[in-house]
């Protein structure tokens, strides 16, 4: 198939209705995705190699090849990013620190993630940071940064604040702000009686996180609300008021994950209301399946939905775009470039729409004309520019990445058994 020709004609037709193709290719080439890294792993990590997943973390699935160490899992997320169009950056969690030393996670410390930058700038890449609250002897009981034992609660506030220590180091060393997501599993799994004194401790806890002094020129920080989680059905310490209401007061971001809400809920449509309140967004992109199953991201509805709040609203500069799925039944290179490519095209699908005729449209009263064109727009030819963009970065166009990703794993994964 010839992808110029095809692009040409979806130029022209784009041109049509006030659309620019080049320009939104450029603008495209601009987003930065946040990979995750524990989808090449399933969320073990390389310190603790013992210790079970816990804070209602779970993988599923036993496909061969996972890695096994940070060099492998390095190699295969520069393999997996070579078949993905633009330039990304890997979000890595406190539990990949790539050491021979045995620290603990309140003895963290950059000289742990050396190695890191020093590949992220051999690659030309930027990295974000998560502390690790869950998959530890202190997050046993469930609680972790609003437990009522004062030790266990020390532990946590001293892990978050090496965090964020090593996400300035970050900042710092690769030029671009480290993006840093405090995320925590406490809660009940019965009916509490009291449902104050949790947020309360949490909320100190994290100001005194916060009260450490460093440069936020080099780092972002969001802290992320869940409904609840597996062990926490009945309540869960950090919702999304406690964290909205968090951020808003301490000049921080929410993380939206589109898992963490009640299934009929829409991470696109808080968009806009958030971003009234704080000055940037944090969204953790995954695929819920009847709730926090982490699926790997596929262009459905939703996916749609959270690409043209972003667009529409003119939101992507101010919105930090990660994702966060982690299947074990599939290949999981494979995983890695589904998901993100599906980001990146619903991004250019959404950036696609003539929106600001499509405003004018529907502030003028006309909704049958905003109905006609929203529908008539899903027939239009964006896969022709998504091609053609995917062959302008020198990456496989359509399925051609797959047949890579089968020779990478019949000649480098099926050693790994």
């Amino acid at each position: 198939m010839d992808t110029k020709k095809a692009y040409e004609y979806a130029k022209e037709v784009y041109a049509a209705i006030g659309v620019n193709t080049d320009e939104v290719i450029e603008k495209l080439k601009k987003v930065q995705i946040s990979v995750n890294c524990w989808q090449g792993d399933d969320v073990e990590g390389f310190l603790f190699k013992d210790i079970a997943l816990s804070g209602g973390i779970q993988t599923t699935g036993n496909y061969p090849g996972k890695a096994r160490n940070a060099d492998e899992l390095r190699r295969d997320f520069e393999f997996a990013m070579s078949l993905i169009p633009g330039r990304h950056r890997m979000n890595l969690h406190a539990i990949y620190a790539d050491t021979d030393e045995k620290p603990d996670l309140d003895e963290l410390e950059p000289r742990h993630f050396e190695k890191w930058v020093s590949w992220a700038k051999e690659l030309g890449i930027a990295l974000d940071f998560n502390p690790t609250c869950f998959s530890h002897p202190m997050a046993d009981s469930g609680f972790t940064i609003s437990n009522a034992d004062d030790k266990v609660r020390a532990f946590w506030i001293e892990h978050c604040k090496r965090c964020r220590i090593i996400a300035e180091y970050f900042g710092k060393e690769l030029g671009s702000k480290c993006v840093t997501n405090f995320w925590f599993p406490d809660g009940y799994k019965d009916t509490p009686v009291d449902r104050e004194a949790p947020r309360r401790r949490m909320m100190e806890a994290l100001d005194e996180v916060f009260s450490t002094d460093i440069d936020m020129k080099y780092t972002a920080e969001a802290v992320e609300s869940k409904v609840f989680g597996i062990g926490a059905e009945s309540y869960t310490v950090g919702s999304n008021e406690f964290c909205l209401g968090y951020a808003a007061t301490r000049n921080k971001m929410v993380c939206l994950d589109a898992g963490h809400f009640h299934p009929t809920e829409s991470i696109a449509d808080k968009i806009s209301s958030v971003l009234l309140f704080t000055d940037e967004l944090l969204l953790h992109v995954s695929r819920p399946v009847r709730w926090d199953s982490d699926h790997v991201v596929t262009m459905d509805d939703e996916l749609m939905n959270i690409a043209t709040a972003l667009v529409r609203n003119d939101a992507l500069s101010r919105t930090h775009i990660g994702l966060d799925f982690f299947d074990a039944s599939i290949n999981r290179i494979a995983a890695w470039v589904i998901g993100t490519r599906n980001m990146i095209k619903a991004l250019l699908r959404a950036m696609l729409e003539p929106s600001d005729e499509l405003k004018k449209i529907e502030n003028s009263g006309d909704y049958t004309k905003r109905l006609m064109m929203l529908e008539e727009l899903k027939s239009y030819p964006f896969a022709a520019v998504w091609d053609y963009y995917c062959e302008s970065c020198g990456v496989p166009v359509r399925e051609a990445w797959f047949d890579k990703v089968k020779k990478y794993e019949n000649n480098i994964l099926e050693e790994r058994k």
